[in-house]
């Protein structure tokens, strides 16, 4: 094994990862030192959770090298990082649903004592370890897969969005936990889109964009600006028609709303959600990771039912049970996995036609003149590839998407939701579907557009929603949706508007510097060794 810097104790290098022609991690360096909390910052799609799977074995990178305790190591799955002192906490539970929570505890051969110091220290006491973990609360998977790492007593304990699915409560066991874990032997990378917690708990924080560590910056007061100015960039001068943009949503809002929404919630991801979606305009919905925008849409699209509030499309409320209750109200949806919506091994052709197969019926047989006329019309109102009469899957990704809009386009479109339709496909083919959005706008059409590049607002939006921990935080116009603007909103940067748990956070911060100056290591109380079987 080569020898690095033994200063450090994670040291990540040059860390590459392509998949095909999408760059997910271009030149990713982190460099973490022993009893500190890292913060590993980044956009979405910067490639903060790309670095963490492959730092834990999860995937393998194309190029780059990782030295733990200044030692060089290969690391080829998630158990040789777990016996490696590797450990993280995905966004998603990793417990097999269908088996015991003894049973989950086997196969990552986790010390059940230690688990059981660790659940009851994160507020879960007395857990039923014969319980399926289907039948657990999503909120308390995530506090046993916390649970679970600690007892292994990893080296280095990575925490991707460990807090975004946590009601305050737990929130506030997790932080509070985090901090007594600095000033040891071991440490912490942390991974949020809440820069109150990176406040709280974070010593210094690396930066990424668009796959390339941009800076490291040390965690004091004022500091989030300089993240956020690090996480942008340069400013890019898009040329973005926004002349006559407000107009058009003035127009919008003299009519009656599309779709209008009021207090919808989801599990504990969407809270309460309200908004006035207009014929004529395109909305579009700013968030981070996880804070409630694919509830929102699956709601709107008829995938998952409301727990709580009221939807109405044209002037009715609405109660989808389906997708297809959604279309027939009008309301269609593009995903950003177009695995999702497409059959791949079919035509062009037959994926377009069959949203309205029945509207081109007579007799119970199809007028292939009438469909040929309507598929040809939107295959060149989107610039398909030419191949289009040949099977989806050998398209390339773009046209894959514009065929997945093109079916909606061909039958007629009233209310069009897309979830990040731009998604891994390239610069030419994004700017037609900036197009052809508005080109719908203008006819009439509603479009409610969740993006995660926010350049793309201020491209094809009248006006957009910021949602920050299932709430909308924020509508912003056109003209004033800057990228350094929608970012600090969608970071909840404002004054008065802060987090439900700024108090319990500070409240962390202020336990954590005492537990610092104690002269007993809180390390070791906490994780108290004696009881700590064999690591697996």
């Amino acid at each position: 094994m080569t020898l690095i810097a033994t200063d450090l104790l994670l040291e990540a290098t040059d860390i590459s990862k392509t998949y095909g022609a999408v760059v997910a991690l271009k030149s990713a360096s982190l460099a973490v030192r022993p009893g500190e909390v890292h913060a590993l910052m980044g956009a979405n799609g910067a490639g903060k959770s790309t670095l963490v799977k492959i730092l834990t074995g999860a995937i393998r990178p194309n190029d780059g090298r990782i030295a733990v305790r200044g030692r060089e190591r290969v690391v080829h799955s998630p158990a040789e990082a777990r016996h490696g002192g590797l450990v993280s906490v995905y966004q998603e539970p990793a417990l097999i649903p269908d088996l015991d929570l003894r049973s989950n505890l086997r196969l990552t051969q986790t010390p059940v004592e230690p688990f059981r110091h660790w659940v009851n220290e994160l507020g879960l006491p007395n857990l039923d370890l014969g319980i399926q973990a289907r039948e657990v609360p999503l909120a308390s998977l995530r506090i046993i897969d916390l649970a679970r790492a600690l007892a292994i007593e990893p080296d280095v304990l990575m925490l991707d969005e460990m807090t975004a699915a946590l009601p305050a409560n737990l929130t506030e066991r997790v932080l509070e936990v985090v901090g007594r874990l600095r000033g040891g032997d071991r440490s912490v990378i942390f991974i949020s889109h809440r820069m109150i917690e990176i406040a709280a708990v974070c010593d210094r924080a690396t930066v990424l964009r668009e796959g390339e560590t941009v800076g490291v910056v040390d965690v004091t007061e004022g500091s989030e600006e300089r993240i956020v100015e690090l996480m942008l960039g340069e400013a890019v001068d898009d040329v973005a028609a926004t002349e006559g943009r407000p107009a058009t949503a003035a127009r919008a809002a003299a009519t009656a709303p599309r779709i209008a929404a009021r207090g919808l919630a989801s599990g504990s991801k969407l809270e309460d959600v309200s908004f006035d979606l207009y014929p004529g305009e395109v909305l579009g919905v700013v968030a981070l990771e996880g804070q409630g925008q694919d509830e929102l849409f699956d709601i709107l699209a008829g995938s998952t039912r409301a727990d709580a509030g009221e939807l109405q499309v044209q002037g009715f409320t609405v109660n989808f049970r389906h997708p297809a209750d959604a279309i027939r109200a009008g309301v269609v949806y593009v995903p950003a996995d177009r695995a999702e919506a497409l059959l791949m091994q079919r035509s062009v052709k037959e994926n377009i036609a069959l949203p309205f197969t029945t509207q081109l019926r007579r007799w119970g047989l199809i007028r292939t003149g009438e469909e040929k006329v309507k598929v040809d019309g939107a295959i060149e109102r989107l610039q398909i590839d030419t191949r289009a009469q040949g099977e989806v899957r050998r398209l390339s990704g773009g046209n894959q998407q514009k065929v997945t809009i093109a079916r909606w386009v061909a039958g007629g479109v009233r209310t069009m939701l897309c979830f990040d339709p731009t998604r891994g496909i390239d610069i030419r083919t994004k700017h037609q579907i900036y197009v052809l959005l508005r080109d719908l706008a203008e006819a009439g059409a509603a479009v409610l557009l969740y993006t995660s590049e926010l350049k793309e607002v201020q491209l094809a939006c009248d006006r957009a929603i910021v949602i920050f921990g299932g709430r909308v935080v924020a509508e912003i116009a056109v003209e004033d949706a800057d990228e350094p603007t929608l970012l600090r909103l969608a970071y909840n940067l404002k004054s008065g508007a802060m987090m439900p748990e700024l108090a319990a956070a500070e409240a962390v911060a202020a336990d954590a510097v005492a537990a610092e100056a104690a002269a007993a290591g809180p390390v070791e109380t906490a994780t108290d060794p004696a009881a700590t079987e064999e690591r697996a």
